[in-house]
C-alpha cells in the first residue's frame, strides 16, 4: 500500500465498520486522531507503543485533550472510555499494519498523508460541534409533562442517558435550593466518583437511566441493603422495561420506579403553585440550570435546550 488512495480509502472503510445506527460516535473519531497521529510521531508502531497492557489506545483518555487540542479540537471530547472504542481503535491500526501501509513513502509524503487523513478526522467532529441545541416550544395549552416528553423524545438515541441525568440534577436544584446538587459528566460512573447513585436526598438515592436493566437495579439493592431508598428514573417509555426488571429481580418492594416525565410534573405544578401561568417560568428556572450544568460537565454543548 503506497499511495494516498489506497490509504484514503481504508479510513473509509474503517468509518463505515465503526459507523453505528447510522451514527459515527465522538469516541470514535478521537480515538481515530489519536492512532493517526501516533502514527506521525513514530511509524511504524510497535504495539507497546500505542497499546496498553489490557488492548486501550495510549493517548485516548488522559493525554486526549492535548492531542485533539493540536488540531483545533480543545473541548471536543474529554477522553475516551469505551471498550468499544479501543476495539475500533485496534481495527484501524490493523488495517494499517501499525504504519506498514507507509513503508514505501518517505517521512514527509507519509505525515502529508496522515495530515489529509486526520483532517477528515477534524471533519467528522465538526459536524457534531456544528449540531443544533434540543429545542422545545413550550405551547401554553400543553402540560408540564408534556413539555418534558418532547425534551425526551428529541434527547432519545442521541445523549446516552447525559439529558436525562442533568436535567434530574437541575429539578433537584430547583426543589432543594442551596443544597449542594453534584455536577457530573453523564459518563462518569459510580464506583470512580465514589456516589451511591446519581443523586442523593437524605437517605434517598436517585439512580437515572434511560436503558434500565439488571446492572442498575443490582446497584438499586445493594443501596437498599445499605439503608438506603432507591429511586429508579427513566423515560415513560422505559417505566414498564424498568418495572419488568425489579420484578423479575424480587425487588418490587423495595425499589420506587418513577418516569422522569411523572417527576418533573407533580415538581412543576407544586413550584408553581397551580397557577398555569406560571408553569412556563418554573420550566425555564429549571432549563437555565440545566444548561449550566451541560456547560460545566459535557463537552458536547448541542445537548443544551432552547425554549422557543
Amino acid at each position: 500500500m503506497t499511495n494516498t488512495e489506497d490509504v484514503r480509502r481504508i479510513l473509509d472503510e474503517w468509518l463505515k465498520s465503526c459507523t453505528r445506527r447510522g451514527r459515527l460516535s465522538r469516541n470514535t473519531i478521537a480515538v481515530g486522531i489519536v492512532v493517526l497521529d501516533s502514527l506521525r510521531v513514530k511509524c511504524p508502531l510497535e504495539r507497546s507503543d500505542i497499546l496498553s497492557a489490557g488492548g486501550e489506545i495510549k493517548g485516548a483518555r488522559s493525554g486526549l485533550p492535548k492531542i485533539l487540542g493540536k488540531y483545533g479540537l480543545s473541548g471536543f471530547l474529554k477522553e475516551a472510555t469505551t471498550r468499544q472504542v479501543h476495539q475500533d481503535g485496534q481495527k484501524l491500526l490493523n488495517a494499517l499494519g501499525f504504519g506498514k501501509a507507509f513503508a514505501s513513502q518517505t517521512d514527509v509524503q507519509r505525515d502529508d498523508v496522515l495530515q489529509e487523513l486526520i483532517s477528515v478526522l477534524t471533519g467528522e467532529a465538526g459536524k457534531w460541534l456544528a449540531r443544533q441545541n434540543l429545542k422545545i416550544a413550550c405551547a401554553r395549552d400543553r402540560s408540564p409533562r408534556a413539555w418534558i416528553a418532547e425534551i425526551l423524545t428529541q434527547a432519545q438515541g442521541r445523549s446516552a442517558g447525559r439529558v436525562e441525568q442533568h436535567l434530574v440534577g437541575a429539578k433537584l436544584a430547583e426543589v432543594y435550593p442551596g443544597m449542594d446538587i453534584p455536577v457530573l459528566p453523564g459518563a462518569a460512573g459510580d464506583a470512580q466518583t465514589g456516589r451511591a447513585g446519581d443523586f442523593q436526598i437524605g437517605t434517598t438515592v436517585f439512580h437515572v437511566t434511560s436503558a434500565p436493566g439488571d446492572a442498575v437495579i443490582r446497584k438499586a439493592e445493594t443501596n437498599h441493603k445499605a439503608g438506603l431508598h432507591p429511586v429508579v428514573l427513566v423515560p415513560k417509555r422505559e417505566e414498564a422495561r424498568a418495572n419488568f426488571v425489579v420484578e423479575h429481580l424480587g425487588m418490587a418492594d423495595r425499589v420506587t420506579v418513577l418516569a422522569i416525565e411523572d417527576f418533573f410534573s407533580v415538581n412543576i405544578l407544586e413550584k408553581s403553585k397551580g397557577q398555569h401561568q406560571v408553569f412556563v417560568e418554573t420550566l425555564k428556572r429549571i432549563v437555565r440550570e440545566y444548561n449550566r450544568r451541560v456547560e460545566q460537565a459535557e463537552t458536547d454543548r448541542s445537548l443544551r435546550i432552547d425554549i422557543i
